[in-house]
């Protein structure tokens, strides 16, 4: 391989870890004022404007603290932990579409590949509550795997369900499929082709109605995957202090706190392309002059699909300080009993939509 094909892939790199960087500290910021504003505090004020700088300070603060290793740990599983978490969904950026024909990796089972390679954060989460050999991480680390293991298949039937309608499990094709670009005829409910108009129309949950169902059950399982609330309860602060990692301290929490909120991220963007739209502007193109034509392309792409995913974003941290923690038992009884029936039953419709109505 010539030396610039490695220092392309090099730059893509860095440029995805810079962007989950300062999403981070933009989310935590953004979550404090959130938190401030529902319980009528203030949140930061004090370090830079309006505390824009706090996230930063505790950023360069973590940074500079020590890395303790518990006496008792098993050093090995320990130190491995917070790295094979961050880097398991940090790698699931890679085929994510950003815009059009604007994806890292755009290879024919991205969907496949992101869901593949997220799933090792389980292990990372296990290896952090055994190798901190505390017993408030062992109980946190058991509790995420089981609520991630469980509720991965409730949103496994409501990704299949929208792939099984869009025939491909490429994210750039999903996501060309909702828009003007489609060599495929979006229809509106099935029937009426908005192809040339595109626009909110044409995204999947409009295409297919049950998809709107299947995109509401996979949000809600998204939430649980990225142990939030009221899904948290492997971080549960009353019962666990943190949960499974309770014993990392330095860059290694940075590295725990840099996972989830990519996981946020990353789990919102995929809602966005597989039901709203991806990149495409929500914008009707009723022709050559309308505000629908200056709002499409590249650039546009990018703030199109930013901006839904930041909606998505500000939903997960509105229901945290809103709704209260589930038991374990409820929690499990929401994922069996109720999600997991419902998008399996919106995969058999989507087989029946697929043949008898597109």
């Amino acid at each position: 391989m010539p030396l610039n094909f490695y220092f392309t892939y090099f730059l893509i790199a860095a440029g995805l870890f810079a962007f989950v960087g300062l999403f981070t500290m933009f989310g935590v910021y953004a979550e404090r004022k959130v938190s401030a504003f529902i319980q009528n505090r203030l949140g930061p004020t004090e370090t830079g404007k309006f505390g824009s700088l706090q996230t930063l300070a505790d950023m360069v603060k973590l940074v500079q603290k020590e890395v303790i290793i518990p006496a008792a740990a098993d050093k090995v599983l320990f130190l491995m932990a917070p790295g094979i978490i961050f880097i398991a969904v940090y790698l699931g950026f890679a085929a994510l579409p950003w815009g059009p024909g604007l994806a890292p990796a755009n290879i024919n089972i991205g969907l496949y590949y992101i869901f593949a390679i997220i799933s090792i954060e389980t292990l990372g989460i296990l290896m952090a509550g055994w190798g901190s050999n505390n017993k408030y991480s062992i109980l946190g680390a058991m509790r995420s795997a089981a609520q991630i293991i469980s509720y991965e298949i409730p949103a496994g039937f409501a990704i299949i369900a929208a792939v099984m309608v869009a025939q491909t499990l490429n994210l750039q094709q999903i996501a060309m499929q909702q828009g003007i670009l489609s060599a495929e005829p979006a229809k509106f409910f099935g029937f009426w082709d908005v192809s040339k108009i595109g626009g909110i129309l044409s995204w999947n949950i409009f295409q297919a109605p049950h998809l709107l169902v299947a995109f509401v059950i996979y949000f809600i399982a998204s939430l649980a995957e990225s142990n939030r609330a009221p899904f948290d309860i492997p971080e549960a602060e009353s019962e666990l202090v943190a949960g499974f990692h309770t014993e990392f301290t330095g860059v290694q929490f940075a590295l725990v706190f840099l996972a989830e909120y990519s996981m946020m991220y990353l789990v919102s963007m995929i809602g966005v392309v597989l039901f709203l739209g991806a990149w495409n502007s929500p914008l009707p193109n009723m022709g050559p002059v309308t505000l629908a034509t200056w709002t499409t392309g590249t650039i546009w792409g990018i703030v199109w699909i930013l901006l839904k995913t930041l909606a998505l974003v500000g939903v997960q941290m509105w229901i945290r300080w809103t709704l209260p923690r589930l038991r374990v038992d409820q929690l499990m009884n929401l994922c069996w009993k109720v999600l997991t029936p419902m998008a399996f039953a919106c995969m058999l419709i989507s087989g029946v939509w697929r043949l008898w109505v597109m």
